[in-house]
């Protein structure tokens, strides 16, 4: 069956999802998937009860932020692809021994794009005992303008994600002092839908989510240059080597699931942030939000690689 799915913004660590197309996993699971660009991320989730299309991937933030203000909205994450956080704080100098107390006295500028991060970042500043209102933080501005003010002095700290913080490695004005994958796992990005849409078609759910697992296998067995490859249309603004760097980079990381399943502490670390940086309310439980029955199913089953 035809499916429109709805791309959350043109990003480095959705590679997955990209490669899922490129490799043409959809078409050897029977399915004929097209790609919608959403006109904003923060309006992704909503597309698909508005019919503008069937599954969308993003952020279980944003499907938790939905149910906490419209429990019977409906939305639920059926695979899970970006486990791990993809930001990292690049310092002006190299802090080969940082920690998060080392932000006090620095001028740091998060990401103003998405809320994700700062949401995430907040909560390992309290778990590490910093009152996050205690760190100065620029004015917003976007990830290429944090970076620009980074090359030239006028803050000490920027929050991004590849290609901005490889392009500063390489140029050497910037060092990378945390990777927030590093705290280990966080639910940031799975296949999301209704659950009106599960309920009429279970198959064409399975079938998308054996196409990742798929997808997934061979991400694992391949290195950073062949996935740069294989995505290289999708992000045509980034050279080929930086491109593989980036994959090389998020496969160090461990950022990309290797399977479909999410790991429920993931989602319990994301829901906590939230809760605590005031983003929901609810307290959800991950069957609130989460239907891994064809992920486990996928497994299971077994497919080959693509």
């Amino acid at each position: 069956m035809p499916i429109t799915l709805i791309e959350n913004f043109r990003a480095v660590f959705y590679a997955p999802f990209y490669a899922t197309a490129a490799l043409g996993a959809y078409e050897a699971e029977g399915l004929e998937v097209n790609m919608k660009m959403s006109a904003a991320a923060e309006k992704t989730l909503h597309t698909l009860s508005a019919g503008a299309g069937e599954v969308s991937w993003g952020g279980p933030l944003r499907i938790m932020a939905a149910l906490d203000k419209e429990p019977q909205g409906g939305y639920v994450a059926f695979c899970e692809v970006v486990g791990r956080d993809p930001f990292f704080l690049l310092g002006r100098t190299p802090n080969p021994a940082f920690r998060l107390q080392d932000l006090l006295g620095k001028k740091l500028a998060t990401v103003s794009e998405v809320p994700t991060p700062w949401i995430c970042l907040r909560y390992d500043l309290r778990r590490a005992g910093i009152d996050p209102s205690a760190v100065t933080r620029a004015p917003e501005r976007t990830m290429a303008e944090n970076a620009a003010a980074l090359r030239s002095g006028a803050v000490d700290v920027i929050q991004v994600f590849q290609p901005y913080a490889r392009n500063l490695i390489d140029e050497g004005a910037g060092h990378v002092w945390y990777a927030a994958a590093s705290r280990g796992l966080t639910s940031y990005t799975t296949f999301n839908t209704t659950r009106s849409f599960i309920e009429k078609n279970p198959d064409a759910v399975l079938r998308m989510t054996r196409a990742m697992y798929r997808t997934q296998k061979w991400i694992a067995a391949h290195d950073g240059r062949d996935l740069a490859e294989a995505i290289a249309r999708f992000l045509p603004d980034i050279r080929l080597p930086v491109l593989t760097a980036c994959c090389n980079d998020y496969k160090t990381l461990g950022l990309w699931n290797r399977n479909p399943v999410m790991e429920p502490k993931g989602l319990e670390w994301l829901r906590d942030a939230m809760l605590a940086a005031g983003y929901i309310r609810t307290r959800f439980a991950c069957e609130d939000c989460v239907d891994m029955r064809f992920a486990e199913q996928a497994v299971r089953e077994d497919p080959p690689s693509i």
